[in-house]
């Protein structure tokens, strides 16, 4: 995972990537971006990019086109994409990663991240990647089949991890923390995933992405867990999940409105209701309280 041997282009897309995150300093990074290759994840041309408006299609089929911190559509019909290369790496940074960890990939699509991270946990460590489609897990198992240290299962990411883990990444948005995110987290663990509301359209149908929403990060302390958010981000929403119920809908879209975000400290889990929460439920709630 040596930097310096990686083609020109991949080296020049990393650096790019990392200073448009905001990451100065974060080598082992850095080498994960530079040693994935991107046109697996992706198949033949044409290849389609968002610009958050609708999808276009790239000029040209030489896949250099593709080292660009663009969104690169997976299946345009349903908004589902690959991620816009800086918004993960200031995630994984936020992550620390380190080799020999254990991780759970959650809403992995076609596997393009998971292999970033099995990068940063190397040959001793181990990337359970889970996908919901069942199309996108394929793909993903076939782009990563060469990687003796991951693991692609098709299924509910919201059952996952079903042991204990260091990292839980989770890339698609969901309206509450889920029990095996927070439970499976191992002493010192992290977990980061998109809380947020899905948006709806003018005659009030559920659309397949988010309104509001907050990269979350949260981590596993001898006392507690701290949590914090990292910035507003915009993610599809966990796919085959009912309807957030229209309390939650309401006390989050009130919490995100207020523009307090930033006061969060921690997450209040399977224990009762606090004074002056962000946001509250009887077995969950995040506090501007230092935990």
């Amino acid at each position: 995972m040596k930097f310096e041997e990686q083609p020109p282009h991949r080296q020049l897309f990393a650096r790019q990537v990392l200073a448009k995150a905001g990451v100065a300093n974060d080598p082992r990074l850095l080498a994960a971006l530079a040693s994935v290759e991107r046109e697996p994840f992706f198949g033949p041309p044409p290849w389609f990019y968002s610009d958050f408006s609708t999808y276009r299609e790239l000029a040209s089929h030489d896949p250099v086109v593709l080292y660009q911190d663009m969104l690169v559509a997976l299946d345009p019909a349903r908004h589902v994409n690959n991620g816009v290369p800086s918004l993960h790496a200031g995630a994984l940074n936020q992550l620390g990663v380190r080799p020999a960890e254990r991780v759970a990939h959650l809403g992995a699509g076609t596997g393009y991240y998971t292999a970033i991270l099995a990068e940063l946990v190397g040959p001793s460590g181990q990337v359970t990647a889970v996908e919901y489609d069942g199309e996108l897990a394929r793909k993903a198992a076939e782009a990563l089949g060469n990687r003796s240290n991951v693991t692609v299962i098709q299924g509910d990411a919201l059952a996952f991890p079903q042991e204990a883990v260091d990292v839980v990444y989770v890339n698609f948005a969901l309206d509450h923390p889920a029990a095996a995110w927070v439970d499976q987290l191992a002493p010192c663990g992290r977990l980061l995933f998109p809380l947020g509301i899905p948006a709806r359209s003018a005659n009030g149908e559920q659309l397949p992405f988010t309104s509001m929403a907050g990269f979350l990060l949260i981590d596993r302390r001898p006392a507690g867990y701290g949590a914090r958010f990292l910035q507003p981000v915009s993610f599809v929403f966990a796919e085959g999940q009912e309807p957030p119920p229209a309390s939650r809908r309401e006390g989050l879209e009130a919490a995100f409105r207020r523009r307090i975000a930033h006061q969060v400290r921690q997450l209040r889990w399977r224990r009762p209701p606090e004074d002056d929460e962000w946001y509250s439920e009887e077995g969950w709630g995040l506090s501007k309280r230092e935990p």
